[in-house]
C-alpha cells in the first residue's frame, strides 16, 4: 500500500471542502488530511477515494462520505487519551480518524467477514491504538466501560439504553435516530441519572442491525 504525493495532494483538496462545508475543528480535519483514506476501500473506488462519497464495501456495508466522518468525529470532542466506543467497525476508517486523534479506540462489529478483514488492515497500518471485537454492538462493549465517548456508524430506530450506561459522566453519544432518514443525536451523560439531548441534522445509514453475522 502506498501513499502517494498525488494521494496527499487530493487529501488536501478534500480538507479544504470540508472546511466549505462548515467543519471547523482543525483536529478532525488534521486526521482527515493525514489518514489515507484509499487504504480502506476496494482497488476499484481508488480513483475516486478523495471524492466526498460514501461506497460499498461488501457485505452490503459502506464507507461513510468523508464529511459524516468529519461531523461525527466533531461532535465527539475527542481529545487526546480519550477512551472512545465505535459501534460499526465497517472499512475501519472511522476507527483509524480517531485513533489519528489520539484517542484509544475500542471498536465493535457484527459482521465476521468485515471484522476479520479490518482487523488485518488496521494491524497492518500499524494502528496500536485500536481495538476490535466481533461482537452484537447493541449491547456495547461493557467489559472495557465507561467511555469518554461512543459512537454509531448505522441508524438505530431508537437509543440502546446499553450504549447510554456504559459512557462515562460528562462523556458523548454520537448516534443516527430514526428508521428510513435518520437525524443525528449527541446525548451527554451529566450524572448517574441524568442525560442532555440535542437532535440535529438529517443523514442516511444502513440500519443498526441486532445479532452476529458469522462468514460463511
Amino acid at each position: 500500500m502506498t501513499d502517494t504525493y498525488r494521494h496527499k495532494g487530493l487529501r488536501k483538496r478534500l480538507v479544504d471542502a470540508l472546511r466549505r462545508r462548515g467543519i471547523t475543528d482543525e483536529a478532525v480535519l488534521a486526521a482527515i488530511n493525514a489518514v489515507p483514506r484509499h487504504f480502506f476501500l476496494d482497488k476499484a473506488f481508488e480513483e475516486h477515494a478523495y471524492e466526498d462519497k460514501p461506497f460499498p464495501i461488501g457485505n452490503e456495508q459502506t464507507i461513510s462520505q468523508p464529511y459524516t466522518v468529519a461531523y461525527m468525529t466533531a461532535l465527539l470532542e475527542v481529545k487526546r487519551g480519550d477512551r472512545i466506543l465505535e459501534i460499526g467497525t465497517g472499512s475501519g476508517y472511522q476507527a483509524a480518524i480517531l485513533a489519528a486523534m489520539g484517542a484509544r479506540v475500542f471498536t465493535v462489529e457484527r459482521q465476521e467477514a468485515l471484522y476479520l478483514h479490518t482487523k488485518e488492515l488496521l494491524a497492518q497500518l500499524g494502528m496500536t491504538g485500536v481495538r476490535s471485537f466481533f461482537k452484537d454492538g447493541t449491547k456495547g462493549l461493557p467489559d472495557y466501560a465507561p467511555y469518554n465517548g461512543i459512537i454509531v456508524t448505522a441508524g438505530a430506530p431508537v437509543v440502546p439504553d446499553a450504549l447510554r450506561e456504559q459512557l462515562a459522566v460528562g462523556g458523548l453519544l454520537v448516534i443516527p435516530v430514526g428508521e428510513d432518514v435518520q437525524y443525528m443525536y449527541r446525548i451527554e451523560r451529566i450524572s448517574q441519572t441524568e442525560y442532555r439531548e440535542q437532535m440535529l441534522d438529517a443523514f442516511r445509514f444502513v440500519p443498526f442491525l441486532e445479532g452476529v453475522q458469522r462468514k460463511t
